[in-house]
């Protein structure tokens, strides 16, 4: 991990917890964490300003930007940090809504449009997807590899009705201008087929686990 020597400790206490080598407490099951394994803060706030200290001044800086992301268990709560950090920004939001057609005309009865726009899915963006100059942003789809590829990191360089500009800030083309469509996409885990037509991408100061 970049040649940090810390993280050798931190993998093994990370193996020790998952194979129950580290003491329970008899009464309450819990663990006591070792003390130098995490930081613990008081509130949310606390948290976000330990991971993306001074945010506003540097939501320009694409080095500082690509070296932090905060990563959580549950995509509800990388959806509330992703909102707060970024309204943490000055600028305008804008505000991109997405297309949403059933592909079977079969199901049109049982899946008008106001239930379609109101699926949340890990694998697709929001209905409503809200982007501020300096946002954040990881891909959810290959579109034109290896430049624009699933897992992606970007942050926003300018937003227009149909394209979005944005600037690399991982991997090999790091610092490179790219320019994003909106694309349809077609989700893999429901019992009915529907496409979704947005930009791919999702706020991304915060993430899964997972998808890390």
């Amino acid at each position: 991990m970049q040649h940090d020597q810390s993280a050798n400790v931190f993998s093994k206490q990370l193996l020790d917890i998952s194979n129950g080598r580290v003491g329970a407490d008899t009464l309450t099951g819990f663990i006591t964490l070792p003390t130098n394994f995490c930081h613990v803060t008081e509130s949310k706030e606390e948290f976000i300003q330990s991971v993306f200290p001074d945010v506003v001044q540097h939501s320009k800086n694409h080095n500082w930007l690509s070296t932090r992301a905060i990563l959580t268990a549950k995509n509800k709560d990388v959806d509330d940090l992703n909102s707060t950090i970024q309204n943490l920004i000055p600028g305008q939001l804008f505000s991109f809504k997405s297309v949403n057609t059933v592909i079977n005309p079969d199901d049109v009865v049982n899946c008008p449009t106001e239930f379609l726009i109101s699926l949340e899915l890990p694998e697709l963006p929001p209905h409503n997807l809200l982007l501020n100059i300096g946002s954040v942003m990881i891909m959810l789809r290959n579109i034109n590899q290896p430049r624009l590829c699933n897992g992606r990191r970007l942050t926003v360089k300018r937003l227009m009705n149909n394209v979005i500009e944005a600037t690399i800030i991982n991997g090999k083309y790091k610092g490179e201008d790219v320019f994003i469509p909106r694309i349809p996409m077609i989700p893999t885990d429901l019992p009915f087929d529907f496409k979704r037509l947005q930009f791919p991408v999702r706020l991304a100061f915060s993430m899964t686990i997972n998808k890390s």
